[in-house]
């Protein structure tokens, strides 16, 4: 499969680019470095990654931990190695209150404890941050962190001292990591609690090698530059399929509605903008609710089907999620759904991290609001939003965001010590908000 540049030209084969990268990552735990830094871009492979470094490392005789942010990600990490590798000892590190899933009990080589002691003997251990920050004694040779750039480095601190290396893997355009409370006083400290581990491990260590894998094999031809122009400016990245490798067909014809010619739009182009009016509206906007469900709905009932290097396949509620800002949101569009809320996947955008679909439909974080705010204007957002589909994107707002980020222009202030993040959620906005235009659909009035 050759890959297609934006001017159409061929180039290099991707997932020979792709190796060689892995393949330096690899060469480098073998030298004498404190940590190795692995920046991913979305569906870049960066779990291929993690279960390919954990078995070369334990191949070497090395005992590892592997650190992840959420529960989720360490019982999909044991169900990826276990299934890869199923005569190597993995060890499960959990709270009291853990119910092992069946990605973890499916493999006979996991074994499930809450104290390090009982799976001493194990050459894997993996568990959440937050419980390897409790352990008060134990080291590991290896530590292997992934989701890096979501992780504080407060809890890296915590952690540290249970390793000696580390292979830190993570993808720098998503979400900051974030917290409840007020962070402005630690702002410009070089150990600034609310920096990702990553971030303050490269101030500290500017030495350190760090490696981009350069390919996504999620993201289409057609969504690639788009992510990439917004978020990755500086370390851009392609698709690992060409424009002729993938199409969505719609088994069933439309009525002619603007759902439709949205649904249309998206699957024959990879992007839909479904714009309703301008309006000033409260957060849970009752019309860009309705038009979120009804969109991914009318997708599910035109029948599409997936056509790429996977072969030939039908898009099931389970291969479409709905995404917004906030919680409330959310609890919104489920209950629009009605029936469907318990087939379609909707949830915020700190949740879809790090998960795939076909086809996505998206709240855009702005529209229809007065303001600007720093939270709906954090880039991570947006970019998580806009690239979990492997086929087609579909976002729903409010006329006039263009004309809102005018006015209010980022302004956020400047600190001595403090690397200033580009590209900001206004410039990230306005890139995405200009190709969507291309692909723009007014809703019927």
């Amino acid at each position: 499969m050759t890959a297609i540049s934006e001017s159409g030209a061929a180039v290099g084969n991707p997932g020979a680019e792709a190796d060689r990268v892995v393949e330096a990552v690899l060469a480098d735990l073998a030298r004498d470095h404190r940590g190795v830094v692995v920046d991913s871009p979305p569906g870049a492979g960066k779990s291929t990654l993690v279960v390919r470094a954990a078995a070369h490392l334990a191949a070497a005789g090395e005992r590892l931990m592997i650190v992840a942010q959420t529960n989720e990600q360490v019982d999909d990490l044991i169900d990826r190695i276990a299934g890869d590798h199923p005569d190597l000892a993995i060890g499960r590190l959990s709270a009291a209150g853990y119910a092992a899933s069946e990605r973890v009990t499916a493999h006979a080589s996991v074994r499930v404890a809450q104290k390090a002691d009982d799976i001493a003997d194990r050459t894997v251990v993996i568990a959440t941050a937050a419980k390897w920050a409790t352990l008060t004694d134990g080291s590991w040779p290896w530590a292997i962190v992934d989701e890096a750039y979501q992780m504080r480095s407060d809890m890296l601190l915590r952690i540290a001292g249970r390793f000696e290396r580390a292979l830190f893997v993570g993808d720098p355009g998503q979400l900051d990591p974030f917290s409840t409370v007020e962070v402005e006083r630690w702002a410009g400290l070089s150990w600034d609690p609310m920096r990702s581990a990553v971030s303050v491990l490269l101030a500290h260590n500017p030495e350190l090698p760090v490696h981009r894998l350069p390919v996504s094999w999620r993201l289409p031809a057609s969504a690639a530059p788009v992510v990439s122009r917004a978020f990755y400016p500086f370390t851009g990245f392609r698709s690992g399929t060409g424009p002729q490798d993938r199409r969505l067909e719609l088994s069933t014809g439309g009525m002619g509605t603007s759902y439709d010619r949205a649904v249309e739009e998206a699957a024959a182009t990879g992007w839909g903008l479904y714009e309703l009016p301008a309006r000033h509206t409260l957060r849970t906007d009752a019309e860009a609710v309705q038009a979120t469900a009804a969109l991914a709905v009318r997708m599910l009932q035109r029948g599409p089907v997936a056509h790429s290097e996977r072969g030939e396949n039908p898009v099931g509620a389970d291969r479409i999620a709905v995404g917004a800002a906030h919680r409330d949101q959310v609890a919104a569009i489920r209950a629009a759904l009605g029936p469907h809320a318990a087939e379609i996947t909707v949830d915020t955008a700190n949740r879809l991290q790090g998960r795939e679909y076909d086809v996505t439909v998206v709240l855009h974080p702005l529209s229809g609001r007065r303001d600007a705010t720093a939270f709906h204007l954090e880039s991570g957002r947006l970019c998580v939003l806009a690239s979990r589909h492997r086929h087609a994107c579909l976002v729903v707002a409010r006329a006039g965001i263009p004309e809102l980020l005018d006015a209010h222009p980022s302004a956020e202030p400047v600190r001595l010590g403090v690397p200033v993040k580009f590209p900001d959620g206004w410039e990230a906005n306005q890139a995405v908000l200009a190709h969507l235009a291309d692909h723009r659909v007014r809703a019927d009035t």
